[in-house]
């Protein structure tokens, strides 16, 4: 009796134990069988979510094209390529990619202001071609090459004044183009020969002798100056203006003061063109984009697209040394602690990259300080290891600011850790053409004791994570 108890209990417990292992499997293999179904679905979501992206622009390959003529010079600005930096994008594990600017007519990123300042003031009736006026603008070279550029194939006269630090090349080119040159010391922008300060006072001026007078007109802008030489006609005691004066008014040389600092129209550019773009040849698939300020347009403009399109879009900006915006990003302070250490090689920004950089706020800049989500500091050592690092590699012959650029983008994609193919997108302003004198020059490096060497580069990307 005991022993057949006995041997129905092993046979209860064997068929329990069977039973709990049944269910256990069954409970992992559902479990299993949800966390695909789950994993399955997201990755479902996320790939109909990037086809509708992509679906929104027609994919517009590289190609020559019949019955397509550009109708001049400006013609060219605009719709440049995006270009993968192979170097970068292999060691990193990322899409790396950058808007090849350089290859606007006028060589730089600039074009795209240049040509939407003149244009919208055309619009707006300030300007008239081949009526003898005259544009002027301070800058440190990129923006008045364009202007100068642009003015000769509208009908225009330029006046571009200068810092007298810049690099030759770009003094060189102006006057190949025909614009007069005026090169002032650097000083701060609170001092009036400060050489944007300068430019607005010279348009106030324009047209003025002792024997005539000019007088300003009213903008849409109010840092924007337009002066005309037929100041009788918009005299306060003047009644009507006839046909006849109209047309007069119009003929009559104006003085037009652009302000790429303060004019919208600069974040306009890259908000109704290098934004969508850029959207446009990524197909929507933008991770990052990343760029230095001078004006601050670029980066406004461009970032302000972006987020339209997709709010998860990271927005940084590249910031060389002297410069006080990356503290204004981090802090919340606009101030550099070089600044103030008496070292300085140059009196606006303490670098040798030219084009980014500025210890003031911009309205342009001002746009975009909401939407920026990061920044990153980059050294003139960082700068010059990496334009010698992609002529090494890429065959990329690149300017200072596009070196900078780069490194920060360098810095993002480690300090995130990414390395799974996420694009970051970025501009490339200008080419080496207009640096041999300073950031190209060997020598001048030395002189300066910044170090030349691509080990800078090799360490940043072999380095783990930030």
């Amino acid at each position: 009796m005991l022993s057949w108890l006995s041997a129905k209990l092993e046979v209860v417990s064997s068929k329990a134990h069977s039973l709990l292992t049944r269910q256990l499997f069954y409970g992992l293999l559902l479990g299993f069988s949800l966390s695909v179904t789950s994993t399955s679905l997201a990755l479902y979501f996320q790939q109909r979510r990037r086809e509708i992206l992509q679906n929104q622009f027609e994919a517009r390959p590289i190609e020559i094209r019949s019955d397509e003529v550009i109708d001049g010079v400006t013609g060219l600005i605009g719709n440049t390529p995006l270009v993968r930096i192979n170097s970068l994008s292999n060691a990193l594990g990322v899409e790396i990619l950058g808007k090849a600017e350089f290859l606007n007519p006028g060589g730089s990123v600039k074009d795209r202001v240049a040509l939407r300042m003149l244009e919208d003031a055309e619009r707006q009736g300030l300007l008239y071609p081949h009526t003898g006026s005259r544009i002027f603008e301070g800058t440190v070279g990129s923006t008045g090459i364009s202007i100068a550029t642009i003015a000769r194939a509208r009908g225009y006269e330029a006046t571009i004044i200068m810092p007298d630090d810049v690099a030759d090349e770009k003094v060189k080119a102006l006057a190949s183009l025909g614009a007069e040159v005026e090169r002032v010391r650097p000083a701060s922008i609170i001092d009036k020969k400060q050489f944007v300060n300068l430019a607005r006072q010279r348009a106030e001026h324009f047209g003025q002798d002792p024997l005539s007078h000019s007088a300003k007109l009213r903008s849409s802008s109010p840092s924007v100056v337009v002066t005309t030489t037929a100041a009788e006609l918009v005299a306060e005691d003047h009644g009507p203006i006839t046909a006849a004066e109209e047309h007069e008014l119009r003929a009559k040389p104006r003085g037009f003061f652009a302000d790429q600092f303060e004019n919208k129209s600069n974040y306009d550019a890259h908000y109704d063109g290098t934004g969508p773009e850029i959207w446009r040849q990524t197909s929507g698939r933008v991770d990052a984009f990343v760029s230095g300020a001078g004006t601050g347009g670029t980066i406004s403009g461009t970032g302000q697209f972006l987020k339209s399109m997709n709010e998860d879009v990271l927005v940084v900006l590249s910031d060389p040394e002297g410069s006080g915006l990356y503290n204004k990003i981090k802090f919340g302070v606009m101030f550099d602690m070089k600044e103030a250490e008496g070292t300085k090689r140059r009196h606006q920004v303490d670098t040798v990259v030219e084009g980014i950089g500025i210890n003031r706020l911009t309205k342009n800049m001002e746009f975009g300080l909401p939407l920026i989500n990061d920044a990153f500091r980059v050294s003139d050592a960082e700068a010059v290891a990496m334009s010698r690092y992609l002529v090494r590699n890429d065959g990329l012959f690149l300017g200072s600011s596009s070196a900078c650029n780069l490194v920060a983008c360098v810095k993002l994609v480690k300090k995130l850790g990414w390395k799974e193919g996420q694009r970051v997108v970025t501009i490339l302003c200008d080419s080496g053409n207009r640096h041999y004198s300073k950031f190209w020059n060997d020598d001048y490096l030395r002189r300066a004791n910044i170090p030349i060497d691509t080990k800078i580069i090799d360490d940043l990307l072999s380095d783990a994570p930030m």
